[in-house]
């Protein structure tokens, strides 16, 4: 049974390849330490547990989602006044919000809402692999734009010739960035939505990593910009602020009409978000705030000790101002090697796991990303491995 051509115009899901060599490697007695998945290791916040288990023995809560319900409107107006707080942003919770199955659900779904076959998505690489692999299912038309470490890891939008602009029909960002933990300022949006002007591209944002920040660096919102909201949505999730990933909980803002049109889409296909965990997303968002800094305080933590041990030892590796990610260049001794060959070395001869490069898009070759998954004294014995195994004779 042959399956869809979309399904085989997709790259090949390396992080597949990686669990299959940890699977591989345990079964040999090994003790992985794993820095593959961007999946939080802690617990999500006790109230919001708390919260989760009340609204779960109700029984209307059993029943199908209705966007007209009391514990769907809580929840867009609990969004909405996140957003007023976080960022000074205003929302109508009644058109100009969207909760989503998880931001990854709403990013594939916005390109299978208005790409057709021969419509352009401008996706930055390397990138998270929804932004382009979501491309790819729709049908659509991938257009890579490369970052590099040159440019602050920040497109080049006056590279992109003029006859793939006038095609193009969305555009993928996401900043604080994954992979790399690149930032960017509000100028940066700024010059997004001039460029954008006039040119009928949605300009869809992912500030997934928005809380996790550090050195004092504060992430912006695209729609603090004047103007964005004319041309643009921003997706977020409470996966990675309040460790709840596999709750499968996000959502999205921004103009009204693009997500109706997303949420017409979504209606064919799914039924919602079960309210017991729609009720926990509220408590989350108007409760307590300080899991959130104790958790950046715990990555800044893992942070420091990862990159500061992998520089000690002569891997030379920048600190990222944001996310829970540490992006770095194969050592030269090991530049040879394509980025998923380096992956297996790593897990193979020393039971440590990382994401290779090029699981990010073309443009991640020769590049590896660390997940600050794994406690500080975890690290260090990583630390130690890597070391003996740069100081082998090659």
């Amino acid at each position: 049974m042959q399956e869809a051509n979309r399904l085989k115009r997709l790259p090949l899901y390396l992080f597949t390849i990686i669990d299959e060599l940890k699977k591989r490697a345990r079964e040999r007695g090994v003790d992985v330490i794993d820095f593959g998945m961007g999946s939080p290791d802690k617990p999500a916040p006790a109230h919001v547990v708390e919260k989760l288990c009340e609204a779960a023995r109700v029984t209307e809560n059993h029943r199908y989602s209705r966007p007209d319900g009391e514990v769907e409107r809580r929840l867009r107006e609990a969004i909405a006044h996140w957003y007023k707080g976080r960022f000074g942003v205003t929302l109508d919770p009644q058109t100009e919000v969207l909760p989503l199955i998880g931001s990854k659900e709403g990013i594939a779904h916005l390109s299978l809402a208005y790409l057709n076959n021969d419509d352009i998505a401008l996706v930055p690489s390397p990138a998270y692999p929804v932004h382009f692999n979501g491309v790819i299912m729709a049908g659509g038309i991938l257009y890579n734009i490369p970052i590099t470490p040159e440019k602050g890891f920040l497109p080049d939008l006056e590279s992109i010739p003029k006859e793939v602009v006038k095609m193009a029909k969305l555009m993928f960002l996401s900043y604080p960035h994954n992979p790399t933990g690149a930032v960017c300022d509000i100028h940066f949006f700024e010059r997004v939505v001039k460029w954008a002007e006039g040119k009928n591209i949605i300009v869809a944002h992912d500030l997934t990593y928005s809380d996790i920040v550090f050195d004092g660096y504060k992430a912006p919102s695209f729609l603090q910009v004047k103007g964005s909201r004319e041309l643009g949505i921003e997706f977020h999730t409470l996966s990675k602020s309040y460790n709840m990933a596999g709750w499968r909980i996000g959502f999205v803002v921004g103009n009204a009409q693009i997500l109706k049109t997303l949420s017409k889409t979504k209606s064919y296909v799914d039924f919602g978000i079960f309210r017991a965990v729609q009720e926990a997303a509220t408590a989350a968002l108007e409760g307590p705030q300080d899991c959130v800094t104790d958790m950046v305080k715990l990555y800044k933590e893992r942070r420091d000790a990862l990159v500061d041990g992998l520089n000690a030892i002569g891997w030379k590796t920048a600190k990222p101002k944001a996310t829970f990610y540490v992006w770095t260049k194969i050592p030269p001794k090991y530049s040879a090697l394509t980025a998923l060959e380096f992956a297996t070395l790593l897990v193979d001869e020393i039971g440590v796991a990382v994401a290779p490069g090029t699981g990010f898009g073309d443009y991640g070759e020769g590049w590896v990303r660390f997940a600050l998954v794994e406690d500080t004294q975890r690290i260090k014995a990583a630390i130690g491995k890597i070391k003996r195994l740069l100081e082998e004779p090659a």
